[in-house]
């Protein structure tokens, strides 16, 4: 088992809190993780139709037996047990619940109305390039990193990617967007999944999609959200300042995880991306998800942003931390010419950002300090920034 980067945020959480929640997309390793960090608590998957029946209709005699606490997996299904599991531990300070969810939005509603002040909130989401940094899955070539993901069972189980994700999709379909959604239609909320596939960094527009899929603007809004509240999209915000007002407002979004989107995508080996006319939208979907990880699993709340002008002038990602802004240009190619940083150059005259805080991130092995920043391969900007 790989070691989870998120396990030291876990421990210091449990010194304030009785209980944990562990959010993040199914599959990430949330039960695996768990089931390591508390073999001496008793597990329950509450997918499990009897479990769920039992706790539903009987929670006390479902809770009664966890005399230490013990780990609830997919605990938003029984909303009912949250109260229950407020007056336990508040009763008994020794208890431990840890729950765990891969419906973001279902489990944080519970959670804020019987749970506040006695819960601590983390996400678990795949392998970052960090955890896997030193092992023997360690990816040397870009196009391997951002074709194969970082589901662990890719990984730890070897199971090859077709597989795994033809039956991610399909459960997905079937659990999570029949929960979230009462969608009839599973076969075009599929190609709304595939059609986002192919937009990623790009700014959200929702009346293409709703026309493109014959559906209308609040139909498509809505399933935007069932997939944020599942853990395969985020959202950058366009950042504000007084210094511009002349900016697109626009949020974009990225996958979670680029072996998805390349799954969707119908690229079948990694040695198609660099022909694909989005490569470079994806390789930034990966730079930029890889980064969030990193810090969301050293819990973090990523400060993410992206800038762009209206005269098309931008730079892919801004990270605010210890009160400076980080300016991160990503490219696709492996050779660096002057072009490559424009958007840093304009970034850098509008903003007055000094040097030391712009990075061009591209897919050669040089670096170098640049008039506008640093040059800096991808493997090392995946570590150091």
């Amino acid at each position: 088992m790989i070691a989870r980067e998120i396990t030291g945020a876990i421990r210091e959480l449990e010194r304030y809190y009785p209980i944990i929640y562990l959010g993040g997309p199914r599959q990430a390793g949330k039960t695996t993780l768990l089931k390591s960090l508390y073999p001496n608590l008793p597990y329950s998957n509450l997918e499990d139709p009897e479990l769920r029946l039992l706790a539903e209709q009987d929670p006390r005699r479902f809770l009664k037996d966890f005399t230490k606490g013990a780990v609830l997996d997919e605990a938003q299904r029984v909303p009912a047990l949250f109260s229950y599991l407020q007056v336990m531990v508040d009763a008994d300070k020794q208890l431990k619940f840890i729950l765990s969810g891969s419906q973001n939005f279902l489990l944080m509603e519970n959670i804020t109305q019987s749970l506040a002040g006695r819960v601590g909130i983390l996400n678990l989401l795949p392998f970052s390039y960090s955890e896997m940094e030193g092992t023997a899955f360690n990816h040397q070539v870009l196009e391997n990193f951002v074709w194969q993901g970082g589901y662990p069972g890719l990984y730890e189980k070897k199971i090859p990617p077709s597989i795994f994700f033809n039956n991610y999709i399909q459960t997905y379909l079937e659990r999570d967007v029949r929960l979230l959604k009462n969608v009839g239609d599973l076969t075009l909320f599929n190609r709304f999944l595939r059609l986002c596939a192919g937009r990623i960094g790009q700014p959200l527009n929702l009346s293409s999609l709703a026309t493109d899929l014959g559906l209308s603007v609040n139909t498509v809004k809505s399933w935007f959200s069932v997939l944020e509240a599942s853990y395969i999209i985020f959202y950058l915000q366009p950042f504000h300042n007084n210094f511009n007002k002349r900016i697109i407002k626009t949020p974009k979004f990225y996958f979670f995880d680029t072996g998805l989107v390349c799954h969707l995508l119908g690229i079948e080996s990694p040695a198609q991306l660099e022909t694909y006319p989005t490569f470079g939208n994806i390789v930034e979907n990966a730079i930029v998800a890889d980064l969030f990880k990193k810090r969301a699993h050293l819990g973090k709340r990523p400060a993410f942003w992206f800038w762009q002008d209206q005269h098309g002038n931008e730079v892919d990602l801004l990270i605010e931390e210890a009160g400076e802004l980080k300016a991160i240009e990503i490219k696709s190619s492996q050779t660096f010419n002057a072009r490559l940083v424009s958007g840093l150059s304009k970034w850098a005259q509008i903003s007055g950002s000094p040097p030391k805080q712009n990075f061009l991130v591209y897919a050669g092995t040089q670096e170098q300090p640049l008039e506008q920043g640093t040059l800096m391969p991808w493997r090392k900007a995946l570590v150091d920034l």
